[in-house]
């Protein structure tokens, strides 16, 4: 027989409190439509689906005549399938973790290590930062996302300083200043006036920013309940976070990042340094393969202010320029290409239309793995052992340089992610 080098996996959900309950989910959505027997717990978050070898969720492959059970396990007895290049230079390991997210409140202020910090932090902190990899990433948005990412321009920080007098109260009035006298012809001095600035509300003493923030969502609440707009304290938004993390900093961050909105198909990129945060919605995610998260609010684990204060790109930029474009291959009109500035990861959409009753899933020099996010299929290849059942949730491990025909069956086309390593 021949060797088997495409087949079906079975991925692991986890269940972090931030995520949406039951069948609100994406992720529990793509579970139960593709496996009819899992039971979806109304009350239960399923927060992510994870594709890949991490040790704490790897992958289960789903076709018994396969000795390995894991992904994993199946990867390091056939390393050749990860591409010759992809192989060499990733030490024989997937160098990605492909995801999707299903966000109903916040995750936590945070930024991930460039490979030199992440080395010094893993050194240092190993309980904390648990390997010396970066973690780039990149979200893909499955339906209307929201978060917040990057320091907004300086004239926005500044207006909040001026319309809210418990931000400037708790990052003081010489720093305040100094970033208002900032000029736009001076980069680094903007940049250092920002650090100032970001670095004393995030170090602010807890009793005076719990006391701040009571008297502003005070304040803000009786204005939205007289009818009052709230937009120049960025009001809906602190009450929203206020509720979901009451007496937490990160509540006032909302003041110096921007708010970024994606629409289906729309992605950012967070490189290293970048401050984030996910609030709200469903997205496919891919990053580099680490654990190294620095946080410092919206959260109830380890915070780590002090690092993330010192490693932070505080370039201000305008929320539309954290939106990453997608590039349509001149090839096959099919495929949007998601390709960021990281050797990790590359991401394709693939959007069949209904026209199209027969479509290759082309061959490329390095592992992928795809999803399906909606329509249906039978997919046969060369590579794998028997015809291969796509429906929705579906998802495929294909090894380098082997292809898949799907035969649609569902009248309004299809629409797959595919996650690779293009070197």
């Amino acid at each position: 027989m021949a060797e088997i080098r495409v087949f079906p996996l079975s991925c692991a959900v986890q269940s972090y409190a931030w995520g949406k309950m039951g069948l609100e989910s994406e992720v529990a959505k793509l579970l139960a439509s593709s496996d009819p027997l899992v039971q979806i717990q109304p009350n239960q978050p399923y927060a992510e689906l994870w594709m890949g070898t991490h040790p704490r969720g790897d992958a289960i492959i789903r076709d018994n005549r396969i000795p390995q059970k894991t992904l994993g396990q199946w990867i390091a007895d056939n390393p050749a399938c990860l591409g010759v290049k992809v192989k060499d230079a990733f030490q024989g390991h997937l160098p990605f973790l492909f995801k999707v997210l299903s966000v109903n409140t916040a995750l936590s202020i945070q930024a991930h290590p460039n490979k030199e910090l992440a080395a010094k932090l893993h050194a240092q902190f190993p309980e904390h930062y648990p390997d010396a990899n970066h973690k780039p990433e990149m979200a893909i948005a499955l339906t209307p996302f929201e978060g917040l990412c990057g320091f907004r321009p300086v004239e926005e920080i500044v207006s909040f300083l001026q319309n809210v007098p418990e931000l400037r109260a708790l990052i003081g009035e010489v720093a305040a200043e100094q970033l208002e006298r900032s000029g736009s012809d001076d980069p680094r001095g903007v940049s250092a006036a920002l650090r100032v600035c970001f670095t004393r509300l995030m170090k602010s003493e807890k009793k005076f920013f719990v006391d701040q923030l009571n008297m502003l969502v005070k304040r803000i609440s009786q204005e939205a309940a007289e009818g009052k707009d709230t937009s120049g304290s960025n009001g809906d938004l602190l009450l929203r976070l206020h509720s979901q993390y009451p007496g937490d900093i990160g509540c006032f961050t909302i003041y110096f990042l921007n708010l970024v909105r994606l629409e289906p198909g729309e992605a950012m990129f967070l490189g290293a340094n970048e401050p984030h945060a996910y609030l709200h919605g469903d997205c496919v995610e891919c990053m580099a393969c680490s654990d190294n998260t620095v946080r410092a609010g919206l959260t109830p684990k380890f915070i780590d202010v002090l690092t993330l204060c010192e490693m932070l790109n505080y370039t201000p930029a305008p929320s539309s320029s954290k939106i990453f474009p997608a590039v349509q291959s001149q090839l096959d009109p099919s495929i949007y290409l998601y390709d960021p500035p990281v050797p990790d990861f590359a991401i394709m959409k693939i959007e069949i239309p209904s026209s199209i009753k027969l479509y290759l899933v082309s061959a490329v020099d390095s592992a992928s793995i795809l999803l399906v996010i909606q329509g249906t299929a039978v997919g046969t290849s060369t590579a794998a052992a028997s015809e291969m059942t796509l429906r929705r949730g579906s998802v495929l491990f294909i090894s380098a340089n082997e292809s898949i025909s799907l035969h649609l069956s569902s009248p309004d086309g299809m629409l797959l992610f595919r996650a690779c390593c293009l070197l």
